[in-house]
């Protein structure tokens, strides 16, 4: 079996470990450290390591900007929603050039009476080849997101957007966009249908 040679790591404990070691009686001297020492080949001595830089906990992590996503109104709401319809035809809307085909007047019924109305005309509006239709819905009292006591304002105007985004109307339903000043404005929208297939 061949002989390993100590690495100067090893042979430096080595070397502690003697020196506080005691000799047996009868036992031969150890050998002189510094011989043996001398027997190696000099050790190179590891490049000094720079020093850990102060840091504190996320340090480098950016800071994100500050954002709160508050609830805001439902125009807010709507006017962040993706475009899905054609964007030329969608322009055009926006700016009251297109006329809706159809209209219904939900303004004055309760929920319970609105709901039902909305969905069969929504899908009534489908079956019969419409695309634009616009839904009278009522501005209700003005929506306020900042208002600290939490209110009922515009319940239609608020629960339309949502109805129409759930089955069975949402299958039927492209985009909705408030309507523009002459169709209503913000008590009234624009439901942009999809073709039937």
């Amino acid at each position: 079996m061949r002989k390993r040679r100590l690495r100067p790591e090893e042979l430096e404990l080595w070397q502690q470990v003697a020196r506080s070691a005691e000799r047996l009686p009868g036992q031969k001297p150890l050998p002189d450290p510094d011989e043996a020492e001398s027997r190696l080949p000099p050790r190179k001595s590891p490049p000094p390591r720079d020093p850990l830089p102060a840091f504190d906990l996320g340090s480098r992590s950016q800071p994100s900007p500050e954002h709160h996503d508050f609830l805001g109104t439902t125009s807010d709401r709507l006017s962040r929603d993706p475009v899905r319809m054609d964007s030329k035809a969608f322009t055009r809307m926006k700016r009251g050039k297109l006329v809706p085909e159809a209209r219904i007047d939900l303004h004055g019924m309760t929920i319970d009476q609105a709901h039902p109305e909305l969905i069969r005309f929504i899908l009534t509006s489908q079956t019969r080849g419409l695309r634009l239709v616009l839904v009278i819905t009522g501005k209700g009292m003005r929506e306020d997101p900042h208002d600290p006591m939490p209110r009922r304002r515009g319940v239609l105007k608020t629960q339309v957007p949502q109805w129409l985004r759930l089955p069975p109307a949402a299958q039927a339903v492209l985009q909705v966009s408030e309507a523009h000043n002459r169709h209503g404005g913000s008590g009234a929208y624009y439901v942009y249908l999809r073709k039937r297939r």
